[in-house]
């Protein structure tokens, strides 16, 4: 065999080889984490612009005012990226405590509103300023979205506590003060208005314990009281809907297919019949049909059905696979940095937006049931926004944390100007303890 026929044959796995030397390189994490949040982004901001032009011109004339509020929402998301990926970890830590209070005051006051107006002790939700709505609470002019707010506080808060008790934890008491007690409340709170959003708490939760180093049988113990807390909220009073939902997922493609708009299945049927229009190449950007009023919340929950109908199966791949490379970049981060409250709060992170996009898109497909969970990047929300694109910054300071990541910036230090204007240099690793045998035998012999 000559040497080019060696070639030849050697090249079919060069790729492999490239791929490996790109993915060796200190900073990979980081510009990993970074392509795929900012395509996801730019995705999001096209599709929410395809899925609201036409109902936004015909509700006030204008088929730019949701997009101009999605776009704005982007720009204090990226402000606060841009914060978050300045920011120590000390000053994560220092805030997490912080960040718990005001999320479950902000959560007691919009369902203490939601219950005194359900009990007739106010004509509406509203007292002076503020008022509720579902899942949204209005102070002033400011819109807010508690149970987003919730899955950040609880991510910063949990790693701070896990990571103050130290070691491995091997008994449940360790666990219930104060992290049990805290956790529960915030599950009641976000679950009594918003089930989807109490699963993602409880994903994000997992990850916190499971970095932790929790052993496997405390997970059982939790997912048998996770399922009774499921089933009581669906069955909750006044909360038909979510047993409704829960019950189309049972239901027939046929019984879906023949369901009208009475129906609660008519979302799940439209969101099909979306996804079998769009083919593998999709109808084309813009040309969906599904904005004409056809389906219930398409630029939120549903929008995946809007990708997969307007950019086929091509689209939803390529949505599929930048999660894909999210989920890779963050338990890659989870793995890598060196202290307990990056590796937890990683891990955490990760889990939390890669466990919703499933959740979401698993409704859409009809693989789970339907929960009206967004999708991260990509659904319209500026809460929802703001806090993922804070979650991400937050994912890239630990990216640049990096043991190898933080001795390549070191080694190759940024202008002061592009440090003041991008991000600081992140601390150099600690050194490694020795650990050769002459040190581990001085270490073990008696004195």
């Amino acid at each position: 065999m000559t040497e080019p026929e060696r070639q030849q044959q050697r090249d079919p796995l060069m790729w492999l080889a490239v791929l490996r030397g790109l993915l060796d390189r200190p900073l990979a994490s980081y510009y990993l984490l970074l392509a795929s949040s900012g395509l996801l982004l730019v995705i999001g901001l096209a599709m929410v612009f395809s899925a609201t032009s036409v109902p936004a011109y015909a509700k006030g004339g204008n088929s730019y005012s949701v997009i101009a509020q999605q776009v704005a929402a982007a720009v204090v998301g990226l402000a606060a990226f841009w914060i978050c990926h300045r920011l120590p970890r000390r000053t994560f830590r220092a805030i997490a405590p912080i960040a718990v209070i005001v999320t479950l005051v902000l959560l007691v006051v919009m369902d203490g509103l939601a219950l005194l107006h359900a009990s007739q002790v106010l004509p509406a939700p509203k007292i002076g300023p503020i008022h509720s709505e579902t899942l949204w609470l209005w102070i002033g002019p400011v819109q807010l979205q508690p149970s987003e707010l919730a899955k950040f506080a609880l991510v910063l808060w949990g790693a701070d506590v896990l990571t103050r008790k130290g070691g491995r934890i091997v008994h449940w008491r360790e666990l219930v003060l104060p992290l049990f007690p805290a956790v529960g409340l915030l599950f009641i709170l976000v679950g009594y208005t918003d089930l989807g959003s109490m699963l993602c708490l409880m994903i994000l939760f997992v990850g916190l314990l499971w970095a932790a180093g929790v052993p496997l049988r405390f997970f059982g113990m939790m997912l048998g009281a996770g399922l009774i807390g499921i089933a009581a909220l669906i069955m909750a009073p006044g909360k038909g809907y979510r047993s409704s939902r829960f019950g189309s997922f049972f239901q027939s493609d046929a019984e879906i297919i023949n369901c009208n708009g009475e129906k609660t299945c008519y979302q799940a049927k439209q969101g099909l019949l979306a996804i079998a229009d769009g083919g593998w190449f999709g109808v084309g950007l813009g040309k969906g049909s599904l904005k004409w009023d056809w389906l219930p919340s398409a630029h939120n929950d549903f929008i995946f059905a809007v990708i997969a109908e307007e950019l086929g199966v091509v689209g939803c791949l390529v949505v599929l696979s930048l999660f894909a490379v999210l989920a890779y970049s963050g338990m890659r981060i989870a793995r890598r940095v060196g202290d307990p409250f990056r590796r937890m709060a990683a891990c955490a992170v990760t889990l939390w937006l890669v466990g919703q996009a499933v959740i979401n898109i698993g409704g859409v497909v009809k693989l789970l049931p339907i929960t009206g969970l967004p999708l991260p990047f990509i659904s319209d929300g500026g809460t929802a926004l703001v806090v993922t694109l804070a979650a991400v910054g937050m994912l890239a300071s630990f990216a640049r944390a990096e043991p190898d990541a933080s001795a390549a910036l070191h080694a190759r230090p940024a202008s002061k100007w592009v440090q003041l204007v991008w991000a600081p240099l992140p601390p150099l690793p600690a050194p490694s303890r020795p650990t050769d045998a002459a040190t581990v035998g001085a270490e073990r012999r008696p004195s």
